[in-house]
């Protein structure tokens, strides 16, 4: 699975397909006040990114790949 859901945090790894957006976004509901882990993320499908925008995780690690981080960070911090 690419997505770990710990206690208060969602650790977003490797290939996040659109199948996980709707298990995501359930998570983000139930737990407002959590982070999201996005060190190990390949590729973010966009449903994921947008719900993402919409929930506003705080991040607490970007991705490694230099191209993902830019787009992610503009697309959630603006």
């Amino acid at each position: 699975m690419a997505i770990e859901f710990k206690r208060n945090l969602a650790v977003l790894s490797d290939v996040v397909t659109v199948e996980e957006a709707e298990g995501l976004l359930e998570w983000l509901q139930k737990k407002p006040a959590v982070k999201v882990d996005l060190s190990a993320c390949v590729h973010l499908h966009s449903a994921n990114l947008q719900v993402l925008m919409a929930a506003k995780p705080a991040v607490q690690a970007w991705p490694t790949d230099p191209a993902l981080r830019l787009w992610l960070e503009f697309a959630l911090t603006g």
